[in-house]
């Protein structure tokens, strides 16, 4: 299994969320690969220097073209890290930092998940993560660190202007614009900016190596 770390737009290197892609075993027959490996994983994050986590839950979720679940993501006491995949269709999968402190906050990265390239994302504690379904159908596996709380369960736009993630539209079904929103949920098209989560989040302390390395250098419905 390969490791990688991912940049923003702005090309900073954004610590934490790593893109897997796995060893893929094909012939005449179809393919084999191991989708989970506990060894490989914990060593990847161990090589970036974050604990290797506990998984508690799968999740399974199948989306139509246009529909983006997201932002979303759990506060401490209840903090989720996610190990995302695509199955069936293709994704484009988005993380925004949201660690108080952290020298990227309210930056975002970006994957291309799908059927076909078998890579996941690992998103860990302290990143708000959604996605936009770019094919006919996408399902999309994903196991979580913890259980889902509705008490520490946030959300942010999607189209926040802050952030300003660059959510592939163009891949929208015939006749919708650009312009236009994707398919949400009711919640999360009512979901607050960042900037009103500010003071929230400053009494978050998620318990990541990562964040604290990030400390050092600088002055969560249950769907995805």
């Amino acid at each position: 299994m390969q490791a990688e770390g991912l940049t923003t737009a702005k090309g900073l290197a954004v610590q934490g969320p790593l893109l897997l892609t796995p060893r893929v075993f094909g012939d005449e027959r179809g393919f084999f690969f191991e989708s989970w490996n506990q060894r490989a994983f914990a060593a990847a994050l161990e090589a970036e220097g974050q604990p290797a986590p506990t998984f508690v839950q799968d999740n399974h979720s199948r989306s139509s073209r246009g529909v983006l679940r997201g932002l979303h993501v759990q506060l401490p006491p209840h903090p989720q890290g996610k190990l995302v995949r695509c199955v069936v269709g293709e994704i484009f999968d988005v993380v925004v930092d949201i660690r108080h402190g952290s020298p990227t906050f309210g930056q975002w990265v970006g994957a291309h998940l799908s059927a076909e390239n078998h890579q996941q994302l690992w998103v860990p504690p302290g990143f708000a993560h959604g996605f936009l379904s770019l094919s006919e159908q996408a399902e999309v596996l994903y196991k979580t660190t913890d259980f889902w709380s509705r008490d520490c369960e946030r959300a942010i736009r999607w189209d926040d202007p802050e952030v300003a993630i660059a959510w592939p539209l163009e891949a929208l079904p015939p006749g919708m614009s650009a312009f236009e929103a994707p398919q949400l949920a009711e919640k999360d098209a009512v979901a607050p900016l960042l900037e009103e989560l500010q003071v929230e989040l400053l009494g978050c302390v998620w318990t990541s190596v990562q964040l604290v390395q990030n400390l050092d250098r600088s002055p969560a419905g249950e769907t995805p």
